[in-house]
């Protein structure tokens, strides 16, 4: 099941929110999940692993993204963006989200990991 569930994600470096002399790099993300199964599911909570440029890593848990627990149909989408401060210009996120289909089943929908990098910055 979780192969029918497709994210996306797009990354942007927010510079004007950014203090690079006090080593505060600011960074947005957009993603976008596909239920592509016959099933309707549920969000029910999150997992991040995020690692800055100097390798220092941080977990987060939490319910749902942005305050909610989407309930996607078969063929619906959802869509949501965030943001994420980082110490150093660059680095890295990768998760997964606990869903819950209708049959009351529950399982994980890995999100690959995906790269900050304030190229503004490093130039």
């Amino acid at each position: 099941m979780n192969n029918d569930i497709k994210t996306t994600v797009e990354t942007s470096y927010v510079s004007d929110r950014s203090s690079p002399i006090q080593s505060y790099f600011l960074f947005s993300y957009s993603i976008h999940i596909e239920n592509n199964s016959n099933d309707t599911v549920q969000l029910l909570s999150r997992y991040w692993k995020i690692t800055d440029g100097s390798g220092s890593s941080e977990d987060i848990y939490g319910p749902g993204v942005v305050g909610k627990n989407p309930t996607l149909s078969p063929k619906e989408t959802f869509s949501y963006s965030s943001f994420c401060p980082l110490r150093t210009p660059m680095g890295s996120m990768r998760g997964s989200y606990r869903m819950i289909d209708e049959q009351g089943v529950e399982f994980d929908v890995e999100i690959h990991p995906f790269r900050f990098i304030a190229s503004q910055v490093l130039n």
